[in-house]
């Protein structure tokens, strides 16, 4: 199974990514991910990437495209994938079709989480990230069981620098101006599947099972 999740901001692309990959035996590629590894570790990359991060903005295409394209050829990904945070505009789209080609691979399914500003802004600015082993929590729906401070392996939680609420409206409206022409693109392609991301974890995970059995796309 080869598949696209797309979503604004709080969808619960990333949550989603990570049940469906364990279910399915295949790999969660996010290039948030990938793009915070490299900020991390001060690469050239990841500092030319964090300008934008730190402001709610795209990173450029030519910084993420590439960096996908290798992913991809990975052996681990013979089997199926599931992209998360890629493609975010229509030439990434484009160019993701041109490197799965070259693979002699392509899409199955897309998967549009249709998902409301209130629920997503509730989400984003209540995350904590652990500092240490990067595991995500939510001030409400995901509590640590001592506040600030990591279950898994006592790391210190904190808020990303993109979860404040200023920026994170800034991060929609981005969503909005340059993402959503992508769900016409999968729709003519006739790929395109809608769910709603204001569900809890645990609804959209059943919704998704039974629309990827449907599909047989499995």
């Amino acid at each position: 199974m080869k598949l696209v999740l797309l979503g604004p901001p709080g969808a619960g692309k990333g949550t989603q990514s990570v049940v469906l990959a364990k279910k399915y035996g295949i790999p969660h590629i996010s290039t948030g991910d990938i793009l915070r590894e490299s900020v991390k570790t001060g690469q050239p990359l990841g500092i030319k990437a964090k300008e934008y991060m730190d402001k709610g903005e795209l990173v450029p295409d030519q910084v993420v495209t590439g960096i996908v394209a290798e992913r991809l050829k990975s052996s681990d990904t013979k089997n199926g994938f599931i992209l998360d945070g890629f493609p975010r505009t229509i030439i990434q789209a484009m160019e993701l079709d041109k490197a799965l080609k070259c693979i002699e691979s392509g899409i199955d399914i897309v998967v549009y989480f249709a998902t409301s500003t209130d629920v997503a802004i509730e989400r984003l600015t209540g995350r904590r990230v652990c500092k240490d082993c990067g595991f995500n929590y939510h001030i409400k729906n995901i509590p640590p069981k001592k506040e600030g401070i990591c279950d898994k392996c006592g790391g210190v939680l904190f808020q990303r620098n993109d979860d404040n609420e200023a920026t994170v409206r800034n991060r929609l409206k981005v969503y909005d101006d340059q993402t959503k022409p992508l769900i016409d693109y999968y729709n003519k392609q006739g790929i395109l599947k809608k769910v709603s991301g204001d569900m809890s974890v645990n609804e959209l995970f059943e919704v998704l099972s039974k629309l990827f059995k449907d599909a047989r796309v499995t």
